[in-house]
């Protein structure tokens, strides 16, 4: 698969699935309407959208000039954690916005979203891989 197509389908797949597990959280934890939860899902998952291209096209510029091929557990955790916490500073003033709670407010409910979304991430790449193979610039 070419990286940009896969790019495309492993993003659209991923922001799928978190949508789908994000928006009856939120409208339950906040208190939100449903309607209104799946709104800030949306907003929240276009924004990781864009924020997935970026990463992956980054860490894999930077996979590629790596004298150890393949994508060990170390790498899927360095992985994780730079698209996790990249996120969560992108998306807190958003959540802070959208919910009217401040920003440490947002922060301290970031982290519970970021708790999901780390594991979720991690085994989401592995899995997307197993089915779809690694990216060129994982292979050996």
């Amino acid at each position: 698969m070419e990286p940009l197509q896969r790019r495309i389908l492993q993003a659209c797949l991923y922001e799928g699935i978190a949508i789908a597990v994000v928006t009856p959280t939120l409208s339950i934890a906040f208190a939100h309407p449903p309607g209104s939860a799946l709104v800030l899902s949306a907003v929240m998952s276009g924004i990781a959208l864009a924020w997935n291209y970026v990463f992956n096209t980054l860490f894999e510029r930077w996979e590629s000039r790596q004298t150890v091929k393949g994508r060990s557990a170390r790498r899927r955790l360095a992985h994780g954690l730079g698209f996790e916490g990249g996120l969560a500073l992108i998306l807190m003033p958003v959540m802070a916005y959208w919910l009217e709670i401040s920003l440490w407010a947002a922060f301290v409910a970031d982290l519970g979203l970021l708790a999901f979304f780390f594991f979720y991430t991690v085994g989401f790449t592995w899995v997307f891989d197993r089915i779809f193979g690694l990216p060129r610039s994982a292979r050996q």
